[in-house]
């Protein structure tokens, strides 16, 4: 007999070794017809699969993320069947799950063409339709290199060739479509019914240069149809507020071929990183922050004995004057140490805590470059706490109190809390590392939070906690980030005089805020599709004149806003005011201030806010105190 153990702790026994659909079959004909796999005793198979022992079982559904996971993989394989149907001379490589979806990798004589993806997303509808069986078979490797061949898949046979021979190999059949997968699948191709093509790019074979560009075909797939119009939903918010295209429209910031990376910052676009910059310095300031600025170049023999030219070299840019070889620094954390070291520091000195708004450069890989998001050139809110291992856990606690409120402040109310813990490559012997971890976590306990913990995904120098923001839309950020380090001060000779008069290494905490300002701003564009609360919108007032003969009391009022410390233009242009307010309002300008005859003779101003909400006439002084509050109270949620 198989006993058989499911989730809820009941036990079925079967007489011979039964499938998962076997099992399914005998709990109820509803998830019979539901069941997309099993996972048997945690590993995830087919259907067919048939077990052998006894063991624990449970059905996966499309209510499973694993079911969505199994869902989208096999729609990559359909679409790849389709995309044969179609082109029979197209080659297929490799086709796995991404975040939302899927892709595929073809090799074919020609581009496809917006029209081939309507006539490759109608095919897979049809085959799914024809809800054709997957089958799993298994077969020797020089069999099945053999096969592709054949076939003139070369690129099939080229990757069953890379396996060790004598391991079996997977491959899938529906229809007369097969291909290489380790599986599982869903058992028919009728499972497969919510699913849209999205857009073509080119990928190298085997993400090589060298190699042939092949076609990548990106698919999105999901268990439900309002699954999916969510998503497609979301996918165009997210191009509403792409700030790449607000950051030209407007006016912020442009980049171009002969600065890849960096940013041209226009004078709206440096105002708002103006207030940035100084909501974040006061944060330094009222935390006991003392601000530093270390230089941008350094010797190559620092950079060695901190253990990034060793470890950081490749992401780094490198210059040599008077045969000495020179780094432009990439972080800040060793010029912070030259400042501690300049000194002799006594234990009464601790915490010592340095920030800079530090210029950093690193050599990010041109395809990974994505507007003021993933930059060559940005500038990082850092800094850096010198500490005694005693002092950890209230540093730490502390700097998540302080982070929670400056979120708050830009307006991002959900954050998500990660433990990254040691990588393989790493400097430092385990004892550090133990201590450094045990430190983060217990920090975080302590700040009443969740977390999770990200295996191998540290510095080189030390484990650390990743603070991830929600946006508007629910998409995650990771901007903060908290980083305990043992080994730096050590490599870098930085030390105190302890109590008992002998010299010790302090530990160096890394802390950020926002990370990279660059990014930072790109997060606030896009988390508020450009209308920016009050406080940081580069303009706050535009003031329209109806006629020229209120240009005069115009600029008054705009000066006497001015003095207050508002940021306000004039538009004094000789067009109709429906056409000026309409060309304002499509700057997501807070307030446009309508000044005629009237307002002008009696003193007030016409008061119109964002989303076209008339106010009606007020004092300017009225409009003084309106602003003060909100700018105070920082006001203003995400679009």
């Amino acid at each position: 007999m198989i006993t058989i153990t499911l989730p809820d702790g009941s036990r079925r026994q079967f007489s011979a070794p039964p499938t998962v659909a076997d099992v399914a079959a005998s709990i109820g004909a509803g998830l019979a017809k539901a069941a997309l796999a099993g996972r048997v005793d945690g590993q995830l198979v087919d259907t067919s699969h048939r077990i052998e022992a006894d063991s624990t079982l449970s059905i996966v559904t499309d209510r499973d993320p694993d079911g969505v996971d199994i869902i989208r993989h096999s729609t990559a394989h359909l679409l790849a069947y389709a995309v044969k149907a179609l082109f029979p001379d197209a080659q297929v490589t490799i086709g796995p799950v991404i975040d939302n979806g899927f892709y595929y990798d073809f090799s074919y004589k020609r581009p496809f063409t917006p029209e081939d993806l309507q006539a490759i997303e109608a095919k897979m509808a049809e085959l799914a339709r024809k809800d054709e069986p997957v089958t799993r078979e298994v077969w020797q490797r020089d069999d099945a290199v053999k096969f592709f061949e054949s076939i003139g898949e070369k690129y099939k046979a080229e990757i069953i060739s890379s396996i060790p021979a004598g391991e079996p190999i997977g491959l899938y059949r529906e229809g007369n479509f097969i291909d290489l997968c380790r599986g599982p699948h869903v058992p028919s191709t009728g499972k497969l019914k919510v699913f849209k093509l999205m857009k073509l790019a080119g990928a190298y074979w085997r993400g090589d240069s060298r190699n042939e560009m092949l076609q990548r075909i990106y698919g999105t797939a999901w268990a439900k149809r309002e699954d999916q119009d969510a998503y497609l939903h979301m996918l165009e918010e997210a191009e509403r507020r792409d700030h790449r295209r607000l950051g030209r429209e407007l006016d912020l910031f442009h980049m171009q071929d002969n600065a890849p990376g960096m940013v041209f910052w226009h004078p709206r676009g440096w105002t708002l990183w103006q207030q940035v910059e100084q909501y974040m310095r006061r944060v330094y300031q009222d935390n006991g922050y003392q601000e530093v600025r270390c230089p941008q170049i350094l010797d190559r023999t620092l950079w060695e004995r901190s253990g990034h030219w060793e470890n950081y070299k490749d992401n780094m840019f490198t210059t040599s004057s008077e045969n000495r070889d020179y780094a432009v620094k990439p972080m800040n954390c060793p010029g912070h140490v030259q400042v501690y070291n300049s000194a002799l520091r006594s234990y009464r000195d601790l915490p010592l805590r340095y920030g800079e708004f530090g210029n950093c450069h690193r050599n990010e890989p041109s395809g990974a470059l994505h507007g003021i998001m993933r930059v060559r050139g940005f500038v990082q809110d850092d800094g850096h706490i010198f500490c005694t291992e005693d002092q950890i856990l209230d540093e730490c606690v502390a700097y998540t109190e302080l982070l929670h409120k400056v979120y708050r402040d830009f307006g991002f109310n959900q954050i998500l809390y990660k433990v990254a813990t040691r990588p393989e490559k790493r400097v430092g012997d385990d004892a550090l590392w133990d201590r450094a971890e045990h430190a983060l976590m217990e920090s975080l306990r302590r700040s009443g939070v969740d977390f999770v913990i990200a295996p191998g995904d540290g510095a080189f120098y030390g484990p650390k906690i990743e603070y991830t923001l929600k946006d508007a839309l629910g998409r995650p950020w990771q901007c903060g980030t908290m980083q305990v380090d043992f080994n730096m001060p050590q490599r870098l000779g930085a030390e105190y005089v302890a109590e008992d008069n002998t010299r010790r290494h302090p530990v160096m905490l890394h802390r950020a805020i926002v990370g990279s300002l660059e990014r930072f701003i790109g997060i606030l564009i896009e988390n508020h599709a450009g209308a920016l609360p009050m406080w940081l919108a580069p303009v706050q007032a535009m003031i329209l004149t109806i006629t020229d003969a209120q240009a005069e009391y115009a600029r008054d009022v705009a000066q006497a806003l001015k003095k207050q410390g508002f940021r306000v233009e004039c538009d004094l242009r000789n067009e109709k005011i429906n056409y000026k307010i309409r060309e304002n309002s499509l700057q997501k300008l807070p307030y446009l201030l309508v000044v005629g005859d009237k307002e002008r003779q009696a003193g007030m101003v016409a008061v119109r806010a964002r989303g076209g909400l008339d106010l009606g006439s007020m004092s300017v002084e009225a409009f003084v105190e309106r602003l003060g509050h909100e700018v105070g109270a920082k006001v203003g949620q995400p679009q």
